[in-house]
């Protein structure tokens, strides 16, 4: 039982420990490689490259992933698959026999094919830092190769022709090396005999003379521009002068406005208050409408229609009663009618008779008078005097009364010397009498002739249109009864 539980307790301590140790192990003999490197291998066991590379070379390449490596056996080295950078200063000639000196860079890396790694582990492994040595001098005699076909001018402008042939020269032996070229850059080419000074001298003389021109044109250009621009800024300061004034004035308007602001608010509230209180009034007038049209307007319009009904009515029996005393009068019209037309014409018969009675008395009657009128003609003729005496005498109360109408108006007559001064007065009024008689008797003794005649004919025609008068009435009664 004891000998169990040692043991027990033996596993129980030497497990941990066991897979500590293995553990430990493990990490001491597993190696990773980086993205940037690959992992050269050799000693015991190690296997050909993929596809055959590395036959013939027993060592073997890791890149990307982790590998178990036996300490004591074999032995694992690192190379780098960063990029390298080579500066390039070679000095060559021309085809025009011109020395140029040309400075370059070269960009390059281990190629990431095991083909590649295996050609750069074989020259580089140990001498990492001697390859930019072995690049320069590659590409330096290739460079001077190249310059040689070419001239100064192709140099110049084609520096891509020379960069590609230079790849494509150095390219095979890149690739023995296990190299990758991914650039060339031709940097600079200075001549140190003036060549390329000279051939830019034409250009540059161009190009300054359009630069001068130019210049000028700039100068001509900025000038106007300038005065374009001082007539502006003066625009501008009008503008803002013009402005500033215009805000000054708005300000001095503000604050006039704002003074009257109290006043204004002030008459605006009454206003509002006035409104209202119109408001209210015709509220109040509205209510004091409906109330009327309540209390009177509608009483009075029924009282309205029961008097119009009953006017209706008593108007349509007024003329049912019209229309019968109309015809009750219609129906007497009828009979009186019939009675006077039989007493019209009892009448007219009588009238008739009567007419031609006063017919033949008015044409003797003025037959008299105009023989009146002749004699009296004849006797103003032959005694215009006795005449004229016989009708003052007619006329002399009228011819007093008139005279005697001149004291009418007298409120008060003062007579100075007693009856001699009324007599006086009385004597010159028939004095203006006695003028005018004979102003009467001379017009008379001129018209009494020619109005005797006249008269005489007036009474002639007379009696007999008075005498066709009377035919004519009995003519109406006998014509009614045709």
């Amino acid at each position: 039982m004891d000998v169990s539980n040692s043991v027990f307790y033996t596993l129980v301590v030497a497990t941990p420990v066991a897979l500590a140790l293995a553990l430990l192990l493990f990490r001491a003999m597993w190696r990773v490689a980086e993205p940037n490197e690959a992992l050269i291998i050799s000693g015991f066991r190690t296997r050909r490259g993929p596809g055959g590379v590395g036959e013939s070379m027993g060592f073997k390449m890791v890149t990307g992933h982790g590998t178990l490596v036996i300490p004591g056996v074999q032995v694992v080295r690192k190379l780098s698959l960063d990029l390298n950078e080579a500066e390039l200063a070679v000095d060559c000639v021309t085809q025009q026999g011109i020395p140029v000196h040309l400075k370059a860079v070269v960009i390059y890396k281990v190629g990431d094919d095991f083909a590649s790694i295996a050609n750069a582990a074989r020259r580089f492994l140990d001498q990492q830092d001697q390859m930019n040595v072995r690049i320069q001098n590659v590409f330096a005699g290739h460079l001077r190769a190249i310059c040689g076909s070419l001239t100064v001018e192709e140099l110049i402008r084609e520096r891509d022709k020379l960069t590609e042939a230079t790849r494509a020269a150095a390219g095979t032996e890149m690739e023995k090396l296990g190299l990758v070229i991914d650039s060339l850059q031709i940097q600079e080419i200075e001549d140190p005999t003036g060549y390329i000074a000279n051939l830019a001298k034409p250009h540059a003389v161009a190009v300054l003379k359009d630069a001068r021109i130019a210049q000028a044109h700039a100068d001509r250009e900025a000038t106007e521009t300038e005065q374009k621009s001082a007539a502006l800024k003066a625009e501008a300061v009008r503008d803002s002068a013009i402005k500033q004034a215009t805000y000054q004035a708005d300000v001095d308007r503000a604050a006039a406005q704002a003074k009257l602001a109290g006043p204004l608010a002030e008459a605006t509230a009454r206003q509002e208050v006035v409104v209202q209180e119109t408001k209210v009034a015709q509220l109040e007038a509205e209510r004091r409408e409906q109330e009327l049209q309540v209390t009177v307007r509608k009483p009075a319009d029924a009282a309205a229609y029961e008097k119009r009904t009953v006017a209706a009515g008593q108007r349509d029996a007024d003329i049912a009663a019209a229309e019968a005393r109309a015809r009750q009068v219609e129906l007497q019209a009828a009979a009186q009618a019939s009675s006077v037309r039989q007493i019209g014409e009892a009448e007219a018969a009588a009238t008739q008779a009567k007419g031609v009675a006063e017919g033949n008395a008015i044409s003797a009657r003025l037959l008299a008078e105009a023989n009146a009128i002749r004699a009296r003609a004849e006797a103003l003729a032959t005694n215009q005097d006795a005449v004229i005496g016989q009708q003052l005498a007619e006329k002399w109360p009228q011819i007093v009364e008139a005279a005697a109408k001149a004291f009418n108006n007298i409120d008060q007559l003062i007579v100075l010397n007693g009856a001699e001064g009324v007599s006086d007065i009385v004597s010159k009024v028939m004095a203006q009498g006695a003028t005018g008689l004979g102003l009467a008797r001379s017009l008379l003794a001129k018209t009494a002739v020619h109005n005797g005649a006249a008269n005489g004919a007036a009474a002639v025609n007379g009696a007999a249109g008075n005498a066709a008068v009377g035919g004519g009435a009995v003519a109406g009664p006998e014509r009614d009864r045709l």
